[in-house]
């Protein structure tokens, strides 16, 4: 069987330092899920599988027992070719992603030749009750329309969604600060009229401040834009 097969390759490939190291990055995964394959190794991985007629059994077997398993269907994925088929396979195992790695790992190449396929898709995604699939959303909102396809609309989706996730207020703060870099103008207003909850609000603007993507001038204008945070308890 080409699952037991994957799962042994995995465990050759096996750094137990990079586990260990893993493990404390992703704390929503039990550290006993990981196997500690490093992601290059991972991506090589994933081409050489991919090509096999058997991986459709890998694909169907959910969920997997390993964090290493779902690197590597994510990354199995991210080779598919033919949009709709991605889709299908995306929207299968979104609702198994269950950490930001494996989430922000996922980046199907195909998508580039369809923005208003994948906008129609996001759409949905967006209002997810699956916080992953709405941090995926908002991921490919920041990876494919921040540029000539941007629109107000899109910052809009972002803003408008409303969550006690931290992974998702965390994607939501680093989409507002690539925003800035790349729409300034256009999604200052959003912060200028606190359209974001006070934590992400901040987020965003600390994220920001890091970038060297952003004038020293403007940099100075967001800083005076921070708002105080309740503390609770």
């Amino acid at each position: 069987m080409i699952t037991e097969e994957i799962r042994e390759e995995l465990f050759r490939l096996q750094d137990k330092k990079y586990r260990d190291f893993q493990s404390r990055l992703t704390p929503s995964v039990n550290p006993e899920f990981f196997i500690g394959v490093r992601t290059p190794e991972l991506r090589k991985f994933a081409k050489r599988m991919g090509k096999r007629e058997e991986i459709r059994e890998f694909l169907d077997e959910l969920p997997h027992a390993y964090f290493d398993e779902n690197q590597l269907h994510a990354f199995l994925i991210s080779e598919i070719n033919d949009y709709d088929l991605c889709i299908k396979e995306l929207e299968r195992f979104l609702p198994f992603v269950d950490n930001w790695a494996t989430c922000d790992q996922m980046s199907p190449k195909i998508f580039k030749k369809h923005h208003a396929e994948l906008l129609e898709a996001v759409r949905l995604w967006i209002l997810s009750d699956e916080a992953y699939t709405v941090r995926f959303a908002i991921k490919m909102l920041m990876q494919h329309f921040l540029e000539e396809d941007f629109d107000t609309e899109y910052p809009e989706m972002v803003a408008n969604v409303c969550s006690e996730e931290y992974y998702v207020n965390m994607m939501i703060a680093w989409y507002f600060a690539t925003a800035l870099a790349k729409q300034y103008e256009k999604v200052l207003p959003f912060l200028e009229k606190n359209r974001l909850e006070a934590w992400t609000h901040n987020k965003a603007i600390q994220k920001a401040l890091e970038s060297y993507r952003i004038t020293p001038e403007r940099k100075k204008y967001l800083k005076s834009l921070k708002v105080s945070v309740k503390k609770t308890g």
